[in-house]
């Protein structure tokens, strides 16, 4: 199979989709692998390391389309790009086409088959191919959130670790999962009070025994106004695979916020969790709502691109490896999970999470 690796075109994405060793393996196991010129500069990879794997360097993206059977992306085709899609195209990326009806709505007509990884899963319902990326946004979140609550960035002023016998600044976390659960580990060795909620009421009993101090559980949303009353950074992380986002905390209870107080919603990218929330970019990551930062980057991992690649092409290869060497049918059908990340194929909408998307497009903004 020729797999193509474009550089990727997102606002301020500097991830590659493959390492040169993950491509060099590729090569060796028989494929040919085709890179744009530059495609792994922002990650710390040079086109030599490429062709020193055996990997093709092309300048020409339209050629890298044109040509491959396969396209292996990081972050999901921008529109400058749709032109580029053809039917019969395999598609290997990050997609959330939950809360993207232009590219769901593309991939149908171009009759593009795509296979999501945060689809991906395994037979005990892991998603192991948006695992990496969940845990380096949630360990990032709390570091992201604790900078932009400095006044000179528009935040309260507030410091998260305790300052001699003061109190300590507070987080309160959405969601008890991946992302969240990390966000809570952070933040919990920042020195910070936590509150966090969740439905899986089994999560919430693990968090609670493994941080005896400075974490308090929410037993429902009830609870929510008075936290948020005294939260300094709110970290929504809520996530149902393939669907979109529902909304946890509403624009009425984010009002109850200090103003200065920081919003990160990791959910955004399938919709998001907190109504105000609205997508940014790492070029203008934050704006103000109601007096309160709000930062709704959807590709977070791409601040630290060299880490989230490597972690990133680590979990995709062997995938990869399993769809170019056995076909997509045989590759699918022994592996269930991996099937699991089908999305959409022949111009028909494969994955059950999204025929609702399909047809209403609710919205969630206030």
């Amino acid at each position: 199979m020729l797999i193509g690796i474009p550089k990727e075109i997102k606002t301020f994405e500097f991830r590659v989709a493959m390492t040169p060793g993950g491509a060099g393996r590729l090569v060796h196991e028989g494929h040919g692998v085709l890179v744009e010129k530059g495609a792994g500069i922002g990650a710390g990879f040079k086109d030599e390391d490429y062709r020193k794997a055996g990997v093709r360097v092309l300048s020409s993206k339209r050629e890298i389309y044109r040509r491959s059977h396969l396209i292996l992306k990081v972050k999901e085709p921008q529109p400058v790009e749709y032109p580029l899609l053809r039917p019969g195209l395999i598609l290997f990326t990050f997609l959330h086409l939950a809360a993207n009806r232009p590219l769901l709505r593309e991939l149908l007509k171009k009759k593009v088959t795509a296979v999501a990884y945060e689809t991906v899963q395994t037979d005990d319902g892991r998603l192991p191919l948006l695992a990496p990326m969940s845990e380096i946004a949630g360990k990032l979140a709390p570091l992201v959130g604790a900078n932009y609550l400095r006044k000179d960035l528009g935040g309260k002023g507030a410091l998260l670790p305790s300052v001699g016998v003061g109190g300590t600044g507070h987080v309160t976390v959405i969601g008890a999962g991946q992302v969240g659960g990390h966000a809570v580990a952070i933040s919990h060795a920042l020195g910070a009070s936590l509150s966090v909620y969740d439905i899986d009421q089994g999560k919430l009993e693990k968090l609670n025994i493994r941080y005896p101090e400075r974490l308090q559980i929410l037993p429902s949303l009830d609870e929510l106004p008075e936290v948020l009353c005294r939260t300094d950074l709110l970290i929504g992380a809520v996530l149902v695979p393939g669907k979109r986002s529902p909304v946890v905390v509403n624009k009425k209870t984010v009002r109850l916020m200090e103003p200065g107080s920081v919003v990160i919603d990791v959910a955004v990218d399938q919709g998001g969790c907190v109504e105000t929330i609205r997508p940014t970019t790492l070029k203008n990551p934050v704006y103000k709502r109601y007096g309160i930062l709000h930062y709704g980057v959807a590709n977070i991992p791409s601040l630290v691109p060299r880490s989230a690649t490597e972690a990133l092409s680590l979990v995709t290869l062997p995938y990869l490896l399993k769809l170019a060497g056995q076909g997509m049918e045989r590759a699918f059908a022994s592996d269930p999970g991996f099937k699991k990340g089908l999305n959409v194929m022949n111009g028909e909408i494969v994955c059950p999470a999204l025929h609702s998307t399909h047809t209403v497009f609710a919205s969630h903004r206030g």
